[in-house]
Parts: structure tokens; C-alpha cells; sequence
């Protein structure tokens, strides 16, 4: 009976390996067929190389991956895809002379293959991609000529698909590009063709009547300048939950009202919402509204093992940093825009004129004065820094002719700035003290220039 019942449990095993093997046969190769989405491995070697700490692996995990990216088409139409491992919102634009498209997103980790992006296709020359600064990545495509962006769309994951950023690019000829970009973003066309633009539109619209011109606003013009913005979120705390570029923007807009409500001056203000603004186009405004103040809002930050620091500063521009700190400050503000889509090239020139000098010269006189006022009326209201005043080579503070200071209000890093710097009552005081000083600078010198000046 044993060894009956020994056979039957032998043969019964038997059955069952034969089943599993039949099993696996069948299931095999459909699943094959159709492998399901896979996400890559969550961290390999980061990109950005700069001054801050190399993000650990799981601090990279958090940013979406791109793992894959592709060019497919001819030199009239031109499809990009890069493949992702979550959707990420987007803003696509191009660029004039010479002609690129710029696509802003959120940190994204880059694991593409080698090689990706040296060589184009169809209406892409070549395209490169990176970190911008912590938390902004940018990918800039280099066009074999002028290009619209016909269709750019995120896909969700589907069908055993990753997610995908889609971007299309149509050939056109120039006029129809140089009309497509962004007013700021429009080199002036070409005089013919400009000429006869005009004349085309005189004829076709009938003649609007003209507002009688309003008296010009003399009052003195002060730019209030929020750092950073779109893509560039400046340094960060709570986990990334508080960003500077948020916090200075709305001190910025609160200075800006507190201004405003004496009716003395025009403030004008470098960006009103989350936008993404060239440092040396912060300059041009300020020059273009023939500005009599320029003050760039910022908040500083430490990395883990440097320290720790508190208390608001006031730099002004020099050529020489005041020390180690200024001078690391400038270096980072001066990345905002240095990679990723924005021309150094446009710099401009005439600073070596003797003349121009001459007027820097003046102005750097007239900033270290309201850099000394401003302290004056910071320290009864607001935590200094230990040493407030400093100075350093920072970009945006370069306008020749307009007095300039940049304002760091604190340091995100510490925790008692931190507290500060999310406090409505603080920023309330902050920007009392600030308004103070532009407004007993700006009376001083307005009397010394004489009217009319």
C-alpha cells in the first residue's frame, strides 16, 4: 500500500510541473508582446555639477526622470519626444538671431543616453538640455532656420506608453517667425519689410483718431526688482514648500504699494508674477524708464556645513568683493541666466567709453549713499546682518547711470530669518523702513539737482 501510495503522489507532482510548464508557454510570449511601462532606475549620475551638494539618491527620486528623447521628421516638419517618467507642466517660446526654442521646466533628472542632442534632425540643428539652477531645468533647441512651434502637448502614460513631451516644429519663412515671438522677445524687422508692413496696414485700416497726449509724469521712477521667477526659484526651505523667488516677489509688491500711496513716485516693477526675467534685461528696464533708484529684492541661504548666518544686507557694485561671502553671493545670482537660453553676448559694450565711466563713477557714489541710508532705517526695524554693507560684481546691478542696490533680506537657512521672512507683521515693518529710505534719498537729491533736473 506504501509504496502504491508513494507512486500515486509521485505521478500527481508529475501532473502538476507539467501544468506549470504548459502554463508558461502559453503566457509567455504575450507577455512578450506587451511589456508594461517600467520606470527607469531612480537615480544615476546627476547633471548639474554646480556649487551646491550633489543631490543624494533619494532626493533625486523626488524630480521626474527623463530617460529618453528623440528626433523624428524632415526639414519642414519636425517632431521632438522625450520620455518621462511622470507628466511635468511646461512653457515652450523661441528665440530670435539666432533662432531656438526654449522649453522651462520643473527639476527634471536627466538620464538620457550619450550623445543625445549633439547631432539634429530635419528643422533641429542640435539641442542641450540641463539643470538651469536647483529647481529649474531648460532645454534649448538650436534651429537650422526660422521655426514655429505648431503643437507642444504632455501624453499620460497609456497602452504600456511612458508619459511623453511632444513638441512640433513647422518651417517658416522670417517675417512669419520675428511675428510669432513674444513682443519683448522681437528684434526689429527688417526696414523694407517693416516699411511695407506699415504701409499695407495705413491703407487697409481707416484712420483711428488719436488721444490727445496726457502731460508726461515727471516724478522720479523707482524699479523694484524681485529676484528670480519662472524657472528660477531661487534658494529654497520647508523642503522645498518655501521658495525665494515667491517670498520677494510679494515684498516686492507690497514695497511697490507702500510706495505708490504717496503719489511722489512711479515705481515700475521688473516682474508681477512668476516669470522668468534675464538679468540684463532687469538692467534695461531701468534704463529704459530713465530710473532714479534701482533696488533688487533678494534671501540668502547657507548650505548644510558652511555655518550659519542671520540678519538682513544691503550690497552695492564693485569690482572687488568686500569678501569671501559677497563674493560667493554674486557668483551664484550671476548664474540665473549664464546657461540655458539667454544670450551674455547682448552685453552691453559701451562701459569702457571714458564718459560712461565718468557716470559710473558718480553713480556708484550715489548707490553707496542710499546703501547708508537704508541701513540706517533697516537696523531700527530689522535683525542686520553682522556686517550689512558689503559689495561685489553682481549683473544686475551694473546700469551705468542708475544707482543700484541689491537687498538681501535674510537667510532662508536660518531659522529665525525664516520666521521672519514668512511674517506679514515683519514684512509690513521691512517695508516701512525701506520705503523710508528711498523716499529721504530720493528728497536729498532731488534738492541738490535743483528743479527741473
Amino acid at each position: 500500500m506504501a509504496s502504491r501510495a508513494n507512486h500515486l503522489i509521485l505521478l500527481g507532482c508529475g501532473l502538476l510541473c507539467a501544468a506549470a510548464l504548459l502554463c508558461t508557454r502559453m503566457v509567455g510570449p504575450s507577455v512578450a508582446q506587451a511589456p508594461a511601462y517600467q520606470a527607469p532606475p531612480a537615480y544615476q549620475t546627476p547633471l548639474y555639477q554646480g556649487p551646491a551638494a550633489i543631490p543624494s539618491p533619494a532626493a533625486v527620486s523626488n524630480f521626474p526622470i527623463a530617460f529618453d528623447a528623440r528626433l523624428a521628421g524632415d526639414a519642414r516638419q519636425t517632431r521632438f519626444i522625450l520620455d518621462l517618467d511622470k507628466p511635468v507642466q511646461f512653457r515652450a517660446f523661441a528665440l530670435a538671431d539666432p533662432y531656438r526654442v526654449i522649453v522651462d521646466l520643473p527639476q527634471v533628472s536627466f538620464q538620457l543616453p550619450a550623445g543625445v542632442g549633439v547631432t539634429g534632425r530635419g528643422l533641429v540643428k542640435a539641442y542641450r538640455y540641463g539643470l538651469v539652477m536647483p529647481g529649474g531645468s531648460r532645454i534649448v533647441f538650436d534651429l537650422m532656420g526660422p521655426a514655429k512651434i505648431a503643437k507642444s502637448y504632455v501624453l499620460e502614460a497609456a497602452n504600456g506608453q511612458p508619459p511623453r513631451l511632444v513638441l512640433e516644429f513647422e518651417e517658416v519663412d522670417r517675417t512669419t517667425f520675428v511675428q510669432s515671438l513674444a513682443p519683448e522677445n522681437r528684434p526689429e524687422l527688417r526696414p523694407a519689410i517693416a516699411e511695407a508692413n506699415a504701409a499695407v496696414a495705413r491703407a487697409d485700416a481707416p484712420a483711428a483718431p488719436q488721444p490727445a497726449p496726457g502731460p508726461p509724469d515727471k516724478r522720479p521712477v523707482v524699479v523694484i526688482d524681485p529676484g528670480h521667477g519662472g524657472v528660477d526659484n531661487g534658494t529654497q526651505a520647508g523642503g522645498g514648500d518655501i521658495m525665494e523667488k515667491n517670498l520677494v516677489l510679494g515684498f516686492g509688491l507690497a514695497l511697490r504699494d507702500r510706495i505708490e500711496k504717496s503719489g511722489k513716485y512711479r515705481v515700475v516693477m521688473t516682474r508681477t508674477d512668476d516669470t522668468f526675467i534675464p538679468l540684463g534685461d532687469r538692467v534695461k528696464i531701468a534704463r529704459n524708464e530713465s530710473a532714479a533708484l534701482f533696488v533688487s529684492i533678494h534671501a540668502d541661504a547657507l548650505r548644510r556645513g558652511e555655518g550659519d548666518a542671520q540678519g538682513a544686507t544691503i550690497y552695492t557694485l564693485s569690482d572687488k568683493a568686500t569678501d569671501s561671502e559677497a563674493e560667493r553671493l554674486a557668483d551664484t545670482e550671476n548664474k540665473s541666466d549664464a546657461i540655458g537660453g539667454v544670450s551674455l553676448a547682448d552685453e552691453p559694450t559701451e562701459v569702457a567709453d571714458i564718459l560712461i565711466d565718468l557716470v559710473q563713477r558718480e553713480t556708484k557714489t550715489f548707490s553707496n549713499r542710499f546703501a547708508r541710508i537704508l541701513m540706517g532705517e533697516m537696523k531700527t526695524t530689522v535683525r542686520m546682518h553682522k556686517h550689512p554693507l558689503k559689495s561685489a560684481g553682481f549683473r544686475v546691478l551694473k546700469a551705468p547711470d542708475v544707482p543700484s542696490v541689491l537687498v538681501e533680506l535674510g537667510y532662508v537657512s536660518n531659522k529665525g530669518d525664516l520666521e521672519h521672512l514668512v511674517s506679514e507683521n515683519w514684512r509690513n515693518r521691512t517695508v516701512g523702513s525701506i520705503a523710508q529710505a528711498i523716499d529721504t534719498f530720493l528728497a536729498k537729491r532731488l534738492a541738490t539737482a535743483g528743479p527741473g533736473k
